[in-house]
């Protein structure tokens, strides 16, 4: 078995994968630091709690942008399973080209969906879009180029800035809206944010296919936690939000084994 950590700015995404099937999964926050015994401790819980044996456990695959966890996610790796984690980082086999000017500057996690979105549509262009903490569009050629992409608030960065930085508008519900027009302050804000992410999404789209791809219509992957949020509004060929793991899980195939 191999466990792969999605670490993000929110929530550490963890997925257990026996015989390449992705068998059990957790969400854990990321928003506070923590100790290794506390991360250790979890992971030993979440393997006892779902009849996963620990001594099955063959390695570890991190990705992580949130640097200041990584000693402790490595500490408890080391001392609660007996593992030297895979860390997905620059220098690593990918099976990319990267493009980025600085690839050093490309988020491993982005790196992750890349990995996976090539192995399930070889020789296709690709649009990866992942909802999490922010918005990033990845665009890989059908060659396996990583061209590289966009990056724009989420939708909870959204809400959060707006109850921030204004006296008056509330924090709402984040759910998926019918309507354009809100009829009260609450409406107005979900729609807001529900609809600019659509809107804002279908024309990042026209733009990366024309500038990137000739129009030549690519394959769009919509993953990360809000994905299913837009689940209905046609923007995406397929949604996975198992992608980074996924990714993980082959990084570490390539470089482990």
């Amino acid at each position: 078995m191999i466990i792969c950590l999605d670490t993000g700015n929110t929530q550490i995404h963890g997925g257990i994968f026996q015989n390449d099937d992705l068998v059990s999964q957790f969400r854990k926050s990321s928003g506070t630091q923590f100790s290794a015994d506390e991360a250790g401790l979890f992971i030993k819980s979440f393997l006892r709690e779902n009849g996963l044996d620990q001594q099955r456990i063959e390695g570890v695959s991190i990705c992580s942008v949130v640097p200041n966890l990584n000693h402790s996610l490595r500490a408890a790796c080391v001392k609660y399973l007996d593992s030297e984690p895979f860390f997905l980082k620059p220098g690593v086999k990918t099976g990319l080209q990267i493009k980025y000017r600085n690839p050093l500057e490309v988020g491993s996690d982005r790196i992750a969906n890349s990995i996976a979105a090539i192995a399930r549509y070889p020789s296709r262009n690709i649009i990866v879009i992942d909802f999490g903490t922010a918005t990033t569009f990845c665009a890989i050629t059908k060659t396996r180029e990583y061209l590289g992409g966009i990056i724009v608030p989420g939708v909870r960065i959204s809400m959060e800035a707006l109850e921030r930085e204004t006296a008056q508008l509330p924090v709402v519900e984040i759910t998926e809206v019918e309507h354009v027009i809100g009829k009260s302050t609450v409406e107005s804000i979900q729609s807001g944010l529900y609809h600019g992410q659509v809107g804002m999404v279908k024309e990042l789209i026209h733009g990366i296919s024309r500038e990137a791809f000739q129009d030549e219509k690519p394959v769009i992957i919509g993953t990360g936690g809000f994905s299913r949020l837009f689940e209905n509004s046609k923007l995406f060929d397929v949604i996975i939000p198992t992608l980074t793991l996924e990714g993980l899980y082959r990084a570490y195939q390539m470089n482990m084994k």
